[in-house]
């Protein structure tokens, strides 16, 4: 434990989660997207967080490139900085739960340690990881960025399924597999399953 905290105090908060959401008409959650780069996560996050407005549910999308030109500028692509990426964006979710907001994070998060630890920060219920499935060489032969020539020439080091490793989900609590299943079709099927739950 940092030192420091020995004298910051925690400032209970005088709006509760449950007024948030009556006021909102809706409970809040973190959709968790993990995959490999170029599986689909981000545009999945953006088409369901559209779909979300038109049903009037308050959202928001944390991509992983958009939050490293700001928050986690700082962070390289280390194993210890892509740790600390994950952390600061979970708890940037719980954030967003905690204000009564659906909170769409699309992060490669390779690690089953690194996203146990984020679901470890929320209550049951609020936190679903979304496995964005699709294969390396589709990933590859799509390779949106150019990220995947760069990786094999070694002009990027420590790229997901290239030089760095890929903990596939065991369990996720939705599956969607972008190689066999369309956007809106991939959306609808994530609205079906947060209705089943009763989250929305």
């Amino acid at each position: 434990m940092n030192p420091s905290h020995k004298s910051i105090t925690w400032h209970h908060p005088s709006v509760s989660k449950l007024e948030r959401y009556q006021l909102n008409g809706h409970n809040s959650c973190t959709l968790w997207f993990t995959g490999l780069s170029g599986s689909g996560k981000s545009t999945l996050a953006f088409s369901l967080e559209k779909e979300l407005l038109t049903r009037g549910i308050r959202s928001y999308v944390l991509d992983g490139d958009n939050i490293r030109h700001g928050l986690n500028s700082d962070l390289s692509f280390s194993e210890q900085d892509r740790r600390e990426n994950i952390r600061r964006i979970g708890e940037v979710s719980k954030l967003f739960v905690d204000a009564g907001l659906f909170v769409l994070s699309a992060f490669i998060s390779p690690h089953t340690q690194d996203r146990e630890m984020v679901r470890s920060l929320f209550q049951p219920g609020e936190f679903l990881e979304v496995y964005v499935k699709c294969s390396l060489e589709e990933c590859e032969y799509r390779d949106p960025k150019g990220l995947y020539k760069k990786a094999r020439r070694g002009d990027i080091h420590h790229f997901t399924g290239i030089s760095a490793r890929y903990e596939v989900p065991v369990q996720p609590d939705i599956l969607i597999d972008t190689e066999t299943s369309g956007v809106q079709e991939s959306v609808q099927f994530i609205i079906k399953q947060l209705e089943e739950r009763n989250i929305l």
